[in-house]
C-alpha cells in the first residue's frame, strides 16, 4: 500500500484564502480543514459560540500526558478598498512567487502550514501522545467567542495541551528571526468630563471641562510607567482620542471626551493600572470641580513564557530549517496566546508579517513550505 501523498501547504493556503471568512463569517474555511483533518484520523468538534465558528481537532488519546497543540485563526479583517487591490482579495493568485489574498499572511498560511505538518506527521510517524489543533474564527474581532470558547470547551471536556505554539506572523523582515515568548498587556480607558455649557464671552457663567481634561491627559501622558524589564520594553501610554464635538468658537462645551491606550509589561496588571487611572481622574476632578467619569476595558494581561524547554525546541527547529538564530521577543500587539497561557506554556512563531492587513496582502510561497518544514520538525523533536 502506497504512502499517502503529503499535504501541500501552498495549495491548502490557496483553498483557505478562497473562503471569504471575514470576521465573524466562517466562509467555509473551518469546514475545509475539518474534512482534511477527519480524513487523517483527527477527532473534530465544532465549538461554535455567540455566532462564531471554531474548530477543535485531536489526533491521539484524550488527556495524553504529552500533547502538543497548535493555535491559529482563519478569520480575516475586511478587504477595505477592493478597487485598490491589484489581485482578487479572495482569489489566491500567485504572481512572481507570491500568493496574494486577504489572510495570505495573517494567518491562513500559518494554519495551512501547521495543519499540513500535523497531518503528515501523524500519518508517517504516529506519536506516543496527542496532537491538537485549536482553530478559531474570532481572532480579528472581539475575541470573546473564539479561542476563549475553545479553551472553555476543552476544560469542560477534559481536553488538554501540554505545550502550545500559536502560528501568528512573528518575523519582522526575515524568515526565522523572531519567536514571541510573551506579550504586553493592552487596555483602553475612556474619560468623560462634564461641566456646564455657556458663552465664551462669559466664562464665569459656565464650567469649562476642557482645562480639566487637558490637565488629566497631560498628567497621564507625561508619566513614566516603568523603564522596562529583562524581557519587555518600557510600558507605553498613547493618547488616542480627544474630542468635544464643539464646532463653535463662541461656546464653552458642556462635555469633553478623551481616551488613552496602554501597552504594559509584567510589572503591571490591568487592575493596578486601572486603580492609577481612576485615582488620577479623581484628583483632577477635585482640583477643577469637574465631574470626570472613567470607563476601562482590559483586553489582555501581560505574560511571559520564560525561556526554556519550549522556546529551545522551537528555536532549534527554526535554525535547522532557516539557518537563522531567532530572537526571543515580547514586542508587538496582543494575540490569542494571552488566553492559551492560562492552560499551558505557549510561544508564537510564524511568517514575516510585513503585509498583514494591507491592500494586496501577500506571502512568498516558499515561506509557506518552509514554515511547514519548521512545524514538522518541532513535532518530530517534541515526540522523539
Amino acid at each position: 500500500m502506497s504512502a499517502p501523498t503529503p499535504v501541500d501547504p501552498v495549495a491548502l493556503t490557496a483553498d483557505l484564502i478562497r473562503c471569504p471568512s471575514v470576521t465573524p463569517e466562517e466562509g467555509g474555511a473551518l469546514q475545509h480543514l475539518q474534512t482534511l483533518l477527519e480524513g487523517a484520523g483527527f477527532d473534530c468538534t465544532r465549538v461554535d459560540r455567540g455566532g462564531v465558528s471554531n474548530l477543535f481537532a485531536r489526533w491521539g488519546k484524550k488527556g495524553a500526558a504529552r500533547t502538543f497543540g497548535f493555535n491559529g485563526h482563519t478569520d480575516v479583517v475586511p478587504v477595505g478598498d477592493a478597487a485598490a487591490w491589484t489581485a482578487d482579495p479572495f482569489g489566491a493568485e500567485v504572481r512572481e512567487g507570491r500568493m496574494y489574498g486577504r489572510g495570505a499572511t495573517d494567518m491562513k498560511s500559518g494554519v495551512a502550514a501547521f495543519a499540513a505538518a500535523a497531518v503528515d506527521f501523524v500519518r508517517q510517524t504516529p506519536p506516543d501522545g496527542a496532537v491538537v489543533l485549536a482553530i478559531t474564527g474570532d481572532e480579528e474581532g472581539d475575541a470573546i467567542d473564539g479561542t476563549t470558547a475553545l479553551l472553555d470547551w476543552m476544560q469542560s471536556e477534559g481536553e488538554t495541551m501540554s505545550h502550545c505554539l500559536v502560528g501568528e506572523p512573528t518575523c519582522p523582515a526575515t524568515m526565522g528571526e523572531m519567536i514571541k515568548i510573551g506579550r504586553r498587556g493592552s487596555m483602553t480607558a475612556w474619560f468623560t468630563a462634564t461641566g456646564k455649557q455657556g458663552h465664551s464671552a462669559y466664562p464665569h457663567r459656565a464650567k469649562n471641562p476642557l482645562p480639566a481634561m487637558a490637565r488629566l491627559i497631560d498628567r497621564l501622558a507625561s508619566h513614566e510607567l516603568d523603564q522596562g524589564t529583562d524581557h519587555f520594553d518600557p510600558s507605553t501610554l498613547a493618547v488616542v482620542q480627544f474630542d468635544t464635538g464643539n464646532g463653535a468658537t463662541n461656546v464653552i462645551p458642556a462635555q469633553c471626551r478623551a481616551a488613552v491606550n496602554i501597552r504594559f509589561n509584567d510589572l503591571h496588571s490591568g487592575a493596578s493600572l486601572s486603580q492609577w487611572l481612576r485615582r488620577e481622574a479623581q484628583d483632577v476632578s477635585r482640583m477643577f470641580d469637574i465631574v470626570i467619569e472613567t470607563e476601562i476595558k482590559v483586553s489582555g494581561e501581560a505574560f511571559l513564557t520564560p525561556p526554556g524547554e519550549l522556546s529551545d525546541l522551537v528555536a532549534k527547529a527554526v535554525e535547522a530549517e532557516t539557518g537563522v538564530t531567532p530572537e526571543l521577543s515580547t514586542t508587538g500587539g496582543t494575540s490569542d496566546a494571552r488566553f492559551v497561557k492560562d492552560l499551558c506554556p505557549v510561544v508564537e512563531f510564524g511568517l514575516v508579517g510585513e503585509t498583514m492587513h494591507q491592500v494586496d496582502e501577500n506571502v512568498p510561497v516558499e515561506q509557506i513550505t518552509q514554515l511547514k518544514g519548521i512545524y514538522a520538525r518541532i513535532l518530530a523533536d517534541y515526540f522523539a
